[in-house]
């Protein structure tokens, strides 16, 4: 029985990692932690002792790593078991952002796009789909704007003429929450007609999966989607809509670390508040 709790236990510490991570790296970490863990076990099991020896070593040296890369991760966790938050650590679901508004966003987004694509107005914008992406992602996090998303508020940043133009903006639900946003340049190779906007995509959904990029060409005006570091061009404006429409509609989390709110329904019925409020039918 004590090693069923000590089994449970470990496995809920697993998935509240999982519940507050968006990052794809953070995610590949833990799997690769898991690999040596697992191996480990098995390395014991078998008789193996200098493997073993040498992999305990590791997960040792992994452990301290993983604590200070996942800083930000766990001082989401921090904060929310300080607040006494209990109930949204164990229901992704309620921790989630609301649905957004989504219709009149993805307007505001596909008539702003189309636009700077017909004036080749260069243009680079990241629209959140899921958990809000970490400051610590962004070489420069840029200006600070929290305003309403409207297509003219996106044309004026990206006019040459302003000092905010050469970044990127960043979407969030219905608002612009940021803009001259300086994103990490891909390392991957790309063929030379890619600019530095279109790295820059590349870069930033390299990094977190929780998000996409949208892409203007100021040279072709031409329009790109860029998602997990991979690059769909050229785009037009109703495959676009198409895009903004799955991914925004349901503003549905897209990684391994968020797909665990699928079972929020399982949740629902085992809900700390079910359980407390639920009265017990009476034997006949």
């Amino acid at each position: 029985m004590q090693r069923v709790i000590d089994v449970s236990l470990v496995l809920l510490l697993v998935y509240l990692m999982l519940a507050l991570s968006s990052d794809r790296r953070t995610l590949l970490m833990i799997r690769g932690i898991i690999f040596l863990l697992l191996a480990s076990i098995i390395s014991n099991r078998i008789g193996l002792s200098l493997l073993n020896f040498v992999l305990d070593k590791l997960l040792v040296g992994a452990a301290v790593a993983m604590a200070v890369i996942l800083q930000p991760e766990l001082r989401r966790f921090l904060e929310r078991l300080g607040r006494g938050d209990l109930l949204s650590l164990l229901h992704p679901m309620q921790s989630r952002p609301a649905e957004v508004e989504s219709d009149s966003a993805i307007d505001e987004i596909v008539d702003a796009v189309k636009e700077l694509s017909q004036n080749r107005t260069g243009a680079l914008m990241i629209v959140e789909t899921g958990e809000p992406i970490d400051e610590h992602n962004f070489s420069v996090l840029g200006v600070r704007l929290n305003a309403v998303l409207s297509k003219e508020l996106l044309q004026t940043i990206f006019q040459t003429t302003t000092l905010l133009h050469d970044g990127a903006v960043l979407m969030r639900e219905d608002r612009v929450i940021a803009a001259g946003v300086i994103l990490p340049i891909s390392d991957r190779a790309a063929s030379r007609e890619i600019g530095t906007r279109h790295r820059a995509a590349m870069g930033i959904t390299e990094r977190v999966s929780s998000c996409f990029c949208i892409v203007v060409s100021e040279e072709t005006g031409s329009i790109a989607i860029a998602e997990n570091g991979g690059l769909d061009r050229p785009v037009t404006s109703a495959r676009l809509r198409e895009v903004l429409e799955t991914k925004l509609a349901a503003y549905r989390p897209v990684n391994l670390g968020r797909t665990v709110s699928r079972f929020g329904w399982l949740w629902e019925k085992i809900s700390l508040k079910t359980l407390v409020t639920r009265k017990s039918t009476p034997r006949k």
